[in-house]
């Protein structure tokens, strides 16, 4: 029986308590609401960053990872490898033909210049052919073969010059393979177009990947927002570059400056898992609140992802924040 009554006294007492939780819960609420004044819009939400997909652009097998989730990494950090074995193989025959074709340019440029020493000796016998010719000391015979050679060397020059051109050709197009497979080499060499943090790890070295298959994640940490849904009559006087706080859940002794980077054009519904019921019914504008980059690259370490919290617009410049509203930072 003493046991009984222990159970039931500990259940009145859980339920007290309970109650006394929620009570106050309300209490804060009610009061932080009608703390706000008419001239501050808010709403809750989470915190979230840009996300950049670190992908392969073409198709091949992963060599080597080298960072894992939760890393922060630089701008321009190597982050993965391809393998390139077949790029590298590649590369070396393009330079080969490129070898190839310099000497063969080489060759024919040499050989413009027998043809236009045979082509000046052949003028020369033509002329004292024409003279002798007409002097009556050769043939007619004579004269036309040496018009012929002459003609025939002027002809041989023209064409050792066409392969001049069709060897420099050559040389354009072995050299822009030779870069075509330089960048494919280099994009091979998966880095990151931005400093952050590695979200997600998503493949392993040995793994077989399709083009464009996904490797990283990694969010920017200084691109980082919250958005918050607000009533058509406090949308209309919010406008990108209004001022604007956050509070975390997690940390709710600061309160951080922030900016509205967005506004949506038209109206939508919230979503169910930020309102009640009745505010579902209301059509809502999106409004995303940035915070500024350069106090984000401050305290890059302390940044997450995810938090719950609450951003506050205040829809006149004119007027000032609230006391509670004020700046704090760590």
């Amino acid at each position: 029986m003493a046991g009984k009554h222990f159970s039931i006294k500990l259940l009145i007492g859980v339920l007290v308590c309970a109650l006394l939780a929620l009570e106050g819960w309300f209490y804060y609420q009610s009061h932080l609401e009608s703390a706000m004044p008419d001239y501050v819009a808010s709403g809750n939400g989470r915190i979230e960053a840009v996300e950049y997909d670190i992908a392969t652009k073409y198709a091949g097998r992963l060599e080597t990872v080298s960072v894992n989730e939760g890393d922060m990494v630089a701008a321009g950090q190597r982050l993965a490898t391809m393998n390139t074995d077949a790029i590298e193989a590649q590369l070396r025959e393009a330079q080969a033909a490129w070898r190839e074709a310099q000497s063969s340019r080489d060759y024919v440029q040499a050989m413009v210049e027998v043809r236009k020493s045979e082509l000046i000796y052949a003028q020369r016998e033509q002329e004292r052919a024409a003279k002798l010719a007409s002097s009556g000391h050769i043939s007619q015979e004579k004269l036309d073969q040496a018009n012929t050679k002459y003609v025939t060397a002027k002809a041989m020059l023209k064409a050792v010059n066409i392969q001049v051109t069709q060897a420099e050709s050559g040389i354009e197009a072995t050299q822009a393979a030779i870069a075509r497979l330089q960048v494919t080499l280099d994009e091979s060499y998966l880095t990151t177009p931005i400093q952050g943090r590695v979200l997600y790890k998503l493949a392993q070295p040995g793994e077989v990947l399709g083009s464009g298959g996904n490797v990283f994640t990694v969010l920017d940490l200084t691109d980082v927002s919250m958005s918050i849904f607000v009533p058509t009559e406090q949308a209309g006087k919010i406008q990108v570059g209004s001022d604007a706080r956050i509070i975390l859940d997690a940390i709710p002794q600061y309160v951080i400056p922030a900016k509205v980077s967005f506004v949506a054009a038209r109206t939508q519904f919230t979503p169910k898992a930020v309102e009640t019921r009745s505010e579902r019914d209301k059509l809502m504008f999106r409004v995303k609140v940035t915070i500024d980059p350069a106090l984000l690259k401050a305290h890059l370490n302390a940044v997450k992802t995810g938090v719950p919290g609450s951003a506050y617009v205040l829809l006149d410049q004119q007027q000032d924040w609230p006391e509670n509203l004020d700046v704090k930072l760590p």
